[in-house]
């Protein structure tokens, strides 16, 4: 594998890596790329720690076997320790095509014991936040990959209970890089100054964009998994709730609803009770 080496001035570092494109951005293609736990960003306050808000309460997880986690699993717009940006509508085209998608713990795939959640119980999506939405110090917004994910005590039960006690900060995804190009700052290379400053502009930690000199923008990207992890190579990943789920409740309301009516119930035109089941529905998820 080609590494970078350390060099005197940024400029020879430019010059290996504009020399090396092809050969480096294939070895990303062909990485699967997850958690590493560092991060480049420096909203670190005096501890060490990141300094962010929590965004999930503990919930009293005693007598559910069931909860809902919605969490996020990848932001765009942060420069991570991959020296990579996400950029908006990256996953686009894999949301529409992947089949099996879990939300694991970890990125421990092949073990049963580390399935969080998957099939029916998950669902994924993208969805625009403010960065204050999310109780980071950034302006601007960003497009987070989201798992809605039924956790299960039967399923996981450790990870059941981290959920529950609001101890899962942080989560990662597995992926595979389709498109992607260099951003070098640096006027003498037209093509990757020019990518520089497509993006630059979208980098909410622009501060560490800037000290390194360049970045590779992801344009798209195949999505393999989600994990939740003790720290991930973006921080920017948070719990944004759990709540208590009452699987039963919904799966009724489901069976009522794909089932046709055929005799509307007494004194309730069927319409109304589409739609009211549908209003149920939608609180449920």
């Amino acid at each position: 594998m080609l590494k970078i080496p350390e060099f005197e001035t940024k400029k020879e570092l430019f010059a290996f890596l504009i020399e090396n494109d092809d050969k480096l951005i294939a070895q990303k293609k062909a990485t699967k790329k997850e958690a590493d736990g560092f991060l480049y960003s420096h909203i670190i306050d005096s501890e060490g720690k990141l300094n962010a808000k929590k965004n999930n309460e503990p919930i009293d997880a005693t007598d559910l076997d069931t909860i809902k986690v919605v969490a996020i699993i990848n932001t765009t717009n942060i420069l991570d320790s991959h020296e990579d940006v996400h950029i908006p509508g990256l996953w686009k085209k894999s949301l529409s095509e992947v089949k099996g998608l879990m939300h694991i713990q970890e990125h421990k795939s092949n073990e049963f014991d580390k399935i969080i959640s998957y099939n029916k119980d998950l669902k994924a999506f993208t969805k625009y936040y403010t960065w204050a939405e999310l109780n980071y110090p950034f302006a601007g917004k960003t497009q987070a990959l989201v798992f809605n994910s039924i956790v299960r005590r039967s399923v996981n039960e450790a990870m059941f209970k981290r959920y529950a006690a609001g101890l899962v900060e942080n989560h990662s995804v597995a992926m595979r890089y389709v498109k992607i190009v260099l951003c070098v700052n640096d006027v003498d290379y037209k093509e990757y100054y020019d990518n520089w400053k497509k993006y630059i502009d979208k980098v909410a930690n622009r501060n560490d964009a800037e000290n390194l000199g360049y970045f590779y923008a992801v344009t798209e990207a195949k999505v393999i998994e989600g994990s939740a992890v003790p720290r991930g190579s973006n921080e920017m990943t948070p719990t944004i709730s759990v709540t208590p789920k009452n699987a039963t409740q919904l799966d009724a309301l489901k069976y009522l609803l794909e089932k046709p009516f055929s005799e509307p119930l007494k004194d309730t035109p069927k319409n109304t009770q589409i739609e009211i089941l549908r209003s149920l529905n939608k609180m449920n998820n």
